[in-house]
């Protein structure tokens, strides 16, 4: 059983208090949820050569759970896409699918921008 008060180790310096880890390699850090729960579906063209581009932002998942979806939605939309900084980013148009694969996973959406 662990001791839930420890914060610091003479061994490994300061503990997480949630999973006792060293800080500096915290398990529980990475799993933490990064978006805000106001999920937004645009279309992005600036910076991207006109080339258009849907971004899904502020869902409620951890990394991990936003690479899977990630992976979803691309295979569902047939394009590539990428995940990153806590967004999802799927090539094209595809904002209709999006939402509607989105709400289906019950999450409420809202499309923003052109």
């Amino acid at each position: 059983m662990k001791n839930h008060s420890l914060v610091y180790s003479t061994d490994q310096g300061r503990l997480c208090p949630d999973c006792e880890h060293p800080i500096a390699e915290c398990q529980c850090k990475n799993q933490s949820v990064i978006g805000n729960g106001k999920v937004l579906i645009a279309l992005e063209t600036k910076g991207r050569k006109g080339k258009g581009v849907t971004v899904i932002t502020g869902l409620p998942l951890t990394e991990d759970a936003l690479k899977t979806l990630g992976k979803k939605l691309k295979t569902l939309c047939g394009t590539g896409g990428a995940v990153k900084e806590g967004q999802i980013e799927i090539q094209g148009d595809n904002r209709q699918k999006v939402k509607a694969l989105l709400e289906k996973e019950g999450f409420s959406s809202k499309l923003t921008g052109g």
